[in-house]
C-alpha cells in the first residue's frame, strides 16, 4: 500500500476491542496499521468496574496510547457508541496527532450539553428515571 494509514478502534460500552475483529482483519489485509484498545474494566483490561471513578479512569488507556505515539505520527480514531466520548477527549488532548474522527453511530459531545445529558436523555421515560 502506497500510504498506510493507522487506525486506533475504540468500543462502545459494554465492548471490548474483540467487537472489530473482522474490521481489524480487513484494514490489515489492505495494509494498514490498526490498534483496538480496551478501555477501562472492558474486554481484558485488568481494572474492575468498582476502580471507574471517573470518565477519566474510562478512558485512560485510550490517553496513555495517544500519548505513547510520536509526535510525527497521526492517527483515525474511530468510536462506535459511547465511544465518541473517548475519541472526542482524545481529539482534545492532542489534536496534532489526530488525522480524522469517525463517529460510527457514536456520541458526539456537543460543546453546551456535558455527556451526562445522553444518559439522561436515554432514560427519560424508563422505570430508572423515576427512581
Amino acid at each position: 500500500m502506497e500510504n498506510p494509514k493507522h487506525f486506533v478502534l475504540v468500543h462502545g460500552i459494554c465492548h471490548g476491542a474483540w467487537c472489530w475483529y473482522k474490521l481489524v482483519t480487513l484494514l490489515r489485509h489492505a495494509g494498514h496499521r490498526v490498534t483496538a484498545l480496551d478501555l477501562g474494566a472492558s474486554g481484558i483490561n485488568s481494572k474492575q468496574l468498582h476502580e471507574i471513578t471517573s470518565v477519566w479512569d474510562y478512558v485512560q488507556p485510550l490517553m496513555e496510547f495517544m500519548a505513547s505515539i510520536s509526535h510525527e505520527e497521526r492517527v483515525i480514531l474511530v468510536g462506535h457508541c459511547y465511544g465518541g466520548l473517548p475519541i472526542s477527549l482524545a481529539m482534545e488532548s492532542f489534536p496534532q496527532k489526530v488525522l480524522a474522527a469517525v463517529f460510527v453511530t457514536a456520541y458526539m459531545p456537543h460543546y453546551n450539553s456535558p455527556p451526562g445529558v445522553l444518559i439522561q436523555e436515554y432514560f427519560k421515560g424508563t422505570q430508572l428515571n423515576h427512581l
